[in-house]
């Protein structure tokens, strides 16, 4: 059930703008690239995504983001979290706020947690198939390069 709700709750915020400190944002091209992605909702505990031709020409390319990372376990080091526009702090929950766009990472190597900025690169993988059980956009073997 906690699988659920977080994928439902990640996947809200391609659709929804966040009210946030606008200096906190990470904006780039690649984010743009991302950011780009839509879901079509097929029932109640199905959704596909539909995949840009732009994103489709990054697909299993070295793909770079810089973003904020977002833990999925506990732990000081970390090899498997979502990458955010928003940092961590940031009340996604909060009055008209909603969840920043995201993609899973997969690291090679684990790195330390930390609230600041992560510049990581990585292969880009799309995943076609329901968005509520598994990331549609991931960055697999993937390493930080600051």
């Amino acid at each position: 059930m906690k699988k659920l709700l977080l994928i439902c709750l990640l996947f809200s915020g391609f659709a929804v703008k966040a009210q946030h400190d606008p200096n906190d944002q990470i904006m780039s091209a690649n984010w743009e690239v991302i950011g780009g992605v839509d879901f079509k909702i097929v029932k109640d505990t199905q959704m596909l995504p539909v995949f840009t031709p732009e994103i489709k020409k990054h697909m299993n390319k070295p793909f770079e983001l810089e973003g904020y990372m977002v833990p999925i376990k506990d732990g000081m080091k970390q090899t498997k979290f979502m990458l955010s526009t928003l940092p961590i702090n940031q009340c996604y929950f909060c009055g008209k706020n909603g969840v920043p766009i995201m993609v899973l990472v997969e690291l090679a190597e684990p790195i330390k947690f930390t609230y600041q900025t992560v510049m990581i690169k990585g292969t880009l993988k799309l995943n076609s198939g329901n968005a509520m059980d598994n990331p549609p956009i991931v960055l697999t073997n993937a390493k930080s390069i600051q």
